[in-house]
């Protein structure tokens, strides 16, 4: 069978078997366009180690804008390829072993998490008016009110930007102070709200004047005359880079930043690190062993314990 139908069926089966989303399987094809434009090949049995090889190099040697492909960005085209893979695999289709093809090294993400005195500067950044004063009581305002809620909601849960701004305000409960998530690959979490979430989200809902089922929205004065207020990740992306610059933060702060200081949060106060894979709805386990080194205690101690003791 010609190699570009087999592409289609498989693309196919991503987005009704596996139950993917539309950009899963856009960025798929993307990636395993890549690899048939380079290997010019209409079979199958021709994928060889040889050429994944010379894919690999050539790869590693593309420029672009930002200059060269970045290891893990290589590793994505790579994944997809040995996905693919396994799925001829399964149909009984001759070709290549998808366990020929090993991913190429990586180096470790700098996570960057918020200190507690960081993150309290960043929470109450909302609260204060445009002149640096905190506003009177019961005269904050709309925006400083979704500021706060946005910011408490972040951190209380770990969620995703795009989780976030994909909830209604149905899906929230504010007296059982938890409500589930459907995060990456459609999968489904339980994530709770702190105490001072609740007040937040509370004060910032009492304040709609509007029917919209969006969570968060756009502050327009007439709700009447536009369809769409939910606000879009990159809104919520530019808010917390302004409340972190009227906080005072010389950290880039992102709304993962706050996911990070969720999870370090966690594990250094003795979460064990499955309930923290699954709060944050990893599906695997080593991509929250990002957080284990900076959250490592016993070698926090032994420094603590054992170092320049001939001063002493």
């Amino acid at each position: 069978m010609d190699i570009s139908t087999l592409l289609k069926d498989y693309l196919d089966h991503l987005e009704i078997e596996k139950n993917r989303s539309i950009k899963t399987r856009v960025n798929y094809e993307r990636y395993l366009r890549r690899f048939l434009d380079f290997a010019r090949i209409s079979k199958p049995e021709q994928i060889s180690q040889d050429l994944v090889r010379q894919y690999r190099l050539w790869l590693n040697r593309q420029v672009g804008l930002s200059g060269s492909l970045k290891k893990n960005t290589q590793n994505y085209y790579l994944i997809a390829l040995r996905n693919f893979l396994k799925y001829l695999t399964k149909r009984d289709i001759k070709t290549l072993s998808a366990d020929k093809i090993e991913l190429g090294r990586q180096s470790e993400r700098q996570v960057i998490f918020l200190e507690n005195s960081e993150l309290e500067r960043l929470l109450d950044a909302p609260a204060t008016a445009a002149g640096g004063v905190p506003p009177k009581a019961g005269m904050d305002t709309f925006k400083s009110l979704r500021g706060r809620a946005i910011l408490e909601l972040l951190f209380s849960t770990g969620l995703r930007v795009s989780e976030l701004c994909a909830l209604n305000r149905d899906s929230i409960n504010l007296k059982s102070g938890e409500f589930a998530v459907r995060g990456k690959g459609d999968k489904v979490r339980l994530v709770f709200l702190s105490e001072t979430a609740k007040t937040a989200l509370k004060n910032y809902l009492d304040k709609r004047g509007d029917v919209d089922p969006a969570l968060f929205i756009r502050h327009i004065k007439n709700f009447s005359k536009i369809e769409n207020l939910r606000l879009v990740p990159r809104s919520i992306e530019r808010l917390i880079k302004y409340y972190a610059a009227k906080a005072g933060l010389s950290k880039k702060v992102t709304p993962h930043t706050l996911r990070h200081s969720f999870a370090t949060d966690l594990l250094i106060n003795g979460a064990d690190i499955r309930s923290v894979q699954e709060l944050l709805g990893h599906s695997n386990i080593t991509t929250t062993q990002i957080y284990t080194h900076i959250t490592n205690k016993q070698l926090r101690e032994i420094h603590r314990s054992f170092h320049a003791k001939r001063k002493k």
